[in-house]
């Protein structure tokens, strides 16, 4: 009888953090989706900050919302937006110079979640997600850009000391189709190429989160990227790790995450301070902020 209560009861710790569908980390992915007829709405902040030289500072903001078509189908659409501060760089063929932006439109976001396995009820959990994303702008300069990427997300989720500790795996790839818009007044002899570009991204996720107090949770993640370019085949890889804080309550969520650039290579720019890193079209640094809110 006693093992019966005890198990019902786990049970039932697992069943409400699956009905959050909490976002426990800043970048890796949990498996779970939202219950039938659920509605939540994610407010995104990320700020990516320094290049190793001159000045570079961007935030990114997304404004997310999802809906349980069914227990292990969700939808999302997305409305992303910018600013960017960079001044003191030039890198041939992506940053043509200095430029402030204070806050622009720079795409949106259609996305379809698929749960195969519940982590709440199974050994281990298992999801795919895929992304449509168009954007106007790119992000790491801030001119004119159109850019089609599709991404495809493989998720693993287990839950450990009935739900205290969470593990969760992500796998990716994203295909992306990009065109830039010309510039006038380029410095002289800056290569700004505006013939069309296909992309191909690999990405390989993970983290550890455990409860260290009612609501709480502390964990770290980490991810490796890596992406081929048309012409010049492996373009960059980068590996970037943690640590995230988690709190959430019956009707909302915030999550906050340091995400500091360990170690990238591939191409670099002559300036940049650290030749251990990729900082042509990442950072040095990354923090993130996401709040969540259940209708």
């Amino acid at each position: 009888m006693i093992k019966r209560i005890v198990a019902m009861t786990s049970l039932a710790c697992l069943s409400q953090i699956a009905v959050a569908d909490e976002n426990l980390f800043g970048y890796v992915q949990g498996s779970e989706t939202l219950p039938k007829g659920a509605q939540e709405a994610y407010f995104w902040t990320t700020n990516r900050s320094d290049k190793g030289a001159g000045h570079y500072s961007a935030y990114d903001y997304k404004t997310e919302y999802e809906y349980g078509v069914s227990d292990r189908f969700t939808t999302s659409a997305a409305v992303n937006l910018m600013s960017l501060n960079t001044s003191g760089i030039v890198i041939d063929g992506y940053l043509p110079g200095d430029k402030k932006i204070k806050l622009k439109f720079s795409g949106v976001e259609l996305g379809a979640k698929y749960n195969y396995l519940s982590a709440a009820s199974e050994p281990v959990g298992l999801s795919s997600n895929f992304e449509f994303i168009y954007k106007s702008v790119d992000p790491h300069s801030g001119q004119e850009k159109d850019v089609l990427s599709f991404e495809h997300n493989l998720i693993a989720q287990k839950y450990f000391l009935d739900a205290s500790l969470i593990w969760v795996g992500n796998f990716g790839i994203e295909g992306t189709y990009a065109k830039r818009a010309p510039i006038n007044n380029l410095p002289a002899g800056f290569d700004w190429p505006t013939t069309p570009e296909m992309e191909l991204e690999f990405v390989l996720g993970t983290g550890l989160s455990y409860r260290f107090a009612p609501n709480w949770y502390a964990g770290v993640e980490a991810q490796y990227e890596t992406e081929f370019e048309t012409e010049v085949g492996q373009e960059r890889w980068t590996v970037f790790a943690g640590p995230s804080l988690h709190y959430g309550s019956k009707n909302y969520w915030m999550t906050a995450t340091w995400y500091p650039q360990l170690s990238g290579g591939r191409e670099k720019f002559p300036e940049q301070d650290d030749t251990h890193l990729h900082l042509i079209e990442k950072t040095k640094n990354e923090f993130r902020l996401k709040f969540g809110y259940n209708f």
